[in-house]
């Protein structure tokens, strides 16, 4: 018997487990065909970008680690997310930085940047079935500082305002060109090491700038304000915190993005998901996983990546959750990294779509909760890994451990040859 026939009979026992509950796999995997992530450029590179090769990295992030292989342009860098991306069934967006413009060696300020350094993005993309979305760079300059967009000094803080404006009108042709909006993602690192005089001046002074960014309306662009616990060196006051974007978002009906890694350890995310969407239009996720801080380790099937996929999919959420990626492991092959994070999180969600909801909606309306968890206890090892090969299978990628040795390949014949 071969593979694909072993595939095939493991999946048609599971698909009879399953419908004794109450569960449609079909159903689940043309579900699952329509999840798409949005893969992140900089874990190919560890957040170097074209900008400013050989540049560090500023503004309270930074990557740990040195593996070999690092892509150090842009044509490598988009064939190792192509090569990655062959390893990762479904169709998927891919999420640009703003230093990872093709500027062609031409000196380019952040407040200089334009749609057509990201033109041959645009294109690229086009070839290769990607959407793309964006993101504009605040740390790594040297105006970031600790302020960018909070800052009291006119002339900087005018500076980021404009390098803010100029990411959203891109965003808004990328959109335009793809006939499908790009997710725009707003972050800034800005904070203070010690607490300041006053939390309230620069967090009012942040909602002015934004106030001013969000002046233009756009057609084919979405913005997302992303929250930070803290950064490495700004430890003690953030101004773009939880709570300042969630009040931000609900007032002037922006996205608020909930990455995964910056809040604290204890806190559920998953808990945040049916709240937001309550009170604000759509929520974007940034997936990583943090370990005592955000680390950004890259993504495991862990219970916090199972719990957000699941309160997602129990509130019918998926039209209105975009599901983005933000880890940037240099310890380990980076092809891997982002074949790694990214299967585990569409297993999440392919968990998610086959949990028995139905019966266990009915065993809460009926009062008979150890029915309930009990029935969600007996999920857990349900045959849901042979729905997945599946997938796999009709997907065209490889099924199981296989794809490790072709990243091990890849390695020994292209990223191992980088200097």
């Amino acid at each position: 018997m071969t593979k694909d026939s072993l595939i095939q009979q493991a999946f048609e026992v599971a698909a009879e487990r399953y419908a004794a509950v109450g569960v449609d796999v079909r159903k689940a995997l043309e579900d699952m065909k329509k999840i798409s992530l949005s893969l992140h450029c900089w874990q190919a590179d560890d957040v170097s970008g074209f900008e400013n090769q050989g540049g560090s990295l500023t503004g309270g992030i930074q990557v740990t680690g040195n593996y070999p292989g690092r892509a150090r342009t842009i044509d490598e860098l988009r064939r190792d997310v192509l090569k990655a991306k062959s390893y990762i069934p479904g169709n998927h967006r891919l999420s640009l930085h703003e230093i990872y413009g093709d500027f062609q060696g031409e000196k380019v300020d952040r407040d200089e940047v334009e749609p057509r350094h990201f033109e041959s993005w645009i294109q690229w993309a086009k070839e290769n079935d990607f959407k793309l979305d964006f993101n504009s760079t605040s740390f790594s300059h040297p105006k970031s500082g600790d302020l960018t967009l909070a800052n009291p000094s006119e002339d900087i803080r005018n500076f980021w305002i404009e390098h803010t404006k100029r990411c959203r009108w891109i965003s808004d042709e990328m959109g335009k060109a793809q006939n499908d909006p790009c997710m725009m993602n707003l972050w800034i690192h800005d904070g203070s090491k010690e607490v300041p005089a006053s939390r309230l001046r620069y967090r009012r002074i942040l909602e002015e700038s934004l106030d001013e960014i969000f002046a233009t309306e756009y057609k084919w662009m979405k913005d997302c304000i992303e929250a930070k616990l803290f950064g490495i060196g700004l430890e003690s006051y953030t101004v773009g915190s939880y709570d300042f974007y969630l009040g931000y978002g609900a007032k002037k009906n922006k996205i608020v993005t909930l990455d995964t890694g910056h809040f604290h350890l204890t806190e559920s995310i998953a808990d945040k998901v049916s709240s937001l969407l309550l009170f604000t239009p759509e929520i974007m996720l940034h997936v990583s996983r943090p370990i005592r801080w955000d680390s950004d380790h890259v993504v495991i099937l862990n219970d916090d990546v199972q719990d957000l996929a699941r309160e997602i999919v129990r509130c019918d959420a998926l039209d209105r959750v975009h599901i983005g990626l933000d880890y940037f492991d240099a310890t380990i092959n980076r092809i891997g990294a982002y074949v790694i994070g990214s299967r585990a999180t569409q297993k999440a969600f392919m968990l998610a779509l086959l949990e028995p909801i139905a019966l266990l909606r009915q065993y809460e309306d009926e009062g008979k909760y150890f029915q309930r968890l009990a029935l969600q206890e007996e999920a857990k090892s349900l045959p849901w890994g042979a729905v997945w090969d599946m997938y796999c299978l009709q997907s065209g990628v490889p099924v199981g451990e296989s794809y490790i040795a072709e990243i091990e390949k890849y390695e020994s014949d292209v990223t191992s040859r980088r200097q």
